[in-house]
């Protein structure tokens, strides 16, 4: 497995590291050319020798993650603790620093390092980074420095690191990908070359998985180029923002009772749609995209309290990034922010998966659904005159849209 090599490469690593040699896990040439180790940071003033001399990193994720005072951060790969101290720095004392680490003598090297610079405010982890041992919800952001790349199951790494983050936390990693379809035998000299044995992930696939994982606002910008399509690059991403003891992730299919439950309850006010059943589950997945669809939970019962789904307004690929949307918020927690947080949540996901136009239809009467699409920047196209009947009275629907200012400009 690529865990048991990685940690086998990567324990002697650190064993040398102990007897004060300078450690490298790419080809001499990658790393005197400033691809590996420090160069990629800025000020590393206080940190001590040993840190410096075992780092194996392909940027500055403490940069990346825009790490502020008193929040709490984790380092997925912590090594010899470069990234957790200088993290420790910049959260100050009132802040703290968890170092994930599978290799015992990694864990021994980092805590050295972490008591030479006097470093109160960081705790070192022994586990894997699909398995990480903190409770949900307990960091504010999460870093790793070319590491995810190691793991033989990426999708578990990221669904961890959106686990534990709280609602608004920030992602923020140094990495290595590839950017777009490579002869398989040069790509994997070129991952060999930089010590990426697991394979790593191209630009596309990390986005996919990202979003797959629950993440919004997703970045991935290259910045060394290793040759043959391989390269380091900056990755960012955040959890949707949402109230205390709120979280807005992908919906299940363990969601189903409780969504078309909501769904229900919105339809019986008379305002929510034309529609006046809920569809079965078959029939919800049917007319909905497999993607775009989230739920806002209540963290400690992991109840359904709103949901988003997108539904596609054309198959003509002139309409490709043009979808419609659903917003429905449980009848006993509406006025709390939720459909807000949704809808917000919603729409940067939607531009993160190339959406452009949002579309829907709201009946005048339903002022708390208009009040909240117009305030994030839905505007009124125009009105649909008693385009249907519902209930035996004949309504109008107000057409509105938001047209994205990233994606299609």
């Amino acid at each position: 497995m690529a865990h048991d090599e990685v940690v086998k490469r990567y324990s002697g690593l650190a064993r040398a590291a102990l007897t004060g040699k300078v450690i490298v896990d790419c080809e001499a040439d990658d790393f005197d050319q400033g691809c590996f180790g420090t160069a990629g940071y800025g000020d590393t003033s206080g940190v001590p020798e040993g840190a410096l001399r075992a780092s194996l990193g392909c940027g500055d994720p403490v940069a990346v993650a825009e790490l502020r005072s008193g929040e709490t951060v984790l380092d997925l790969g912590s090594g010899g603790g470069i990234d957790v101290l200088l993290s420790a720095r910049r959260v100050g004392p009132c802040g703290k620093v968890y170092g994930l680490d599978a290799s015992p003598d990694m864990l021994e090297l980092a805590r050295a390092n972490a008591a030479q610079a006097g470093a109160t405010n960081v705790e070192f982890l022994h586990g894997t980074i699909e398995a990480v041992p903190l409770p949900g919800h307990s960091v504010d952001a999460v870093i790793s420095n070319c590491v995810i790349n190691l793991s033989d199951d990426k999708p578990a790494v990221l669904a961890e690191a959106f686990r534990v983050l709280r609602p608004g936390g920030r992602f923020g990693v140094s990495d290595v990908v590839t950017d777009g379809p490579v002869d398989p035998v040069r790509r994997a000299a070129a991952e060999q070359r930089v010590g990426c044995v697991a394979g790593s992930l191209t630009i596309d696939e990390y986005r996919d998985l990202l979003r797959a994982a629950g993440f919004v606002g997703i970045s991935i910008r290259r910045t060394a180029d290793h040759g043959d399509g391989v390269h380091s690059a900056i990755v960012q991403a955040r959890k949707p923002s949402i109230g205390p003891g709120l979280e807005i992730r992908p919906m299940r299919e363990a969601d189903a009772a409780q969504v078309l439950a909501i769904y229900q309850a919105g339809l019986d006010t008379g305002q929510a749609s034309f529609e006046t059943v809920a569809p079965s589950w078959e029939g919800f997945t049917a007319g909905r995209l497999p993607h775009l669809r989230y739920v806002a939970v209540d963290t400690e019962t992991n109840e359904v309290v709103g949901w988003a789904a997108a539904s596609l307004v054309s198959t003509r690929p002139a309409y490709a990034g043009v979808i419609e949307h659903s917003v429905y918020v449980h009848p006993g927690c509406q006025a709390h922010g939720i459909g807000r947080a949704l809808l917000t949540a919603f729409i940067a996901a939607g531009e993160d998966a190339g959406i452009w136009t949002i579309q829907t239809g709201i009946f005048p009467e339903n002022t708390a659904s208009l009040t909240l699409h117009q305030a994030l920047g839905f505007r009124v196209l125009g009105t649909r005159e008693r385009v249907g009947c519902h209930h035996g009275v004949w309504r109008d629907v107000l057409l509105m849209e938001r047209r994205s200012t990233v994606v299609g400009t």
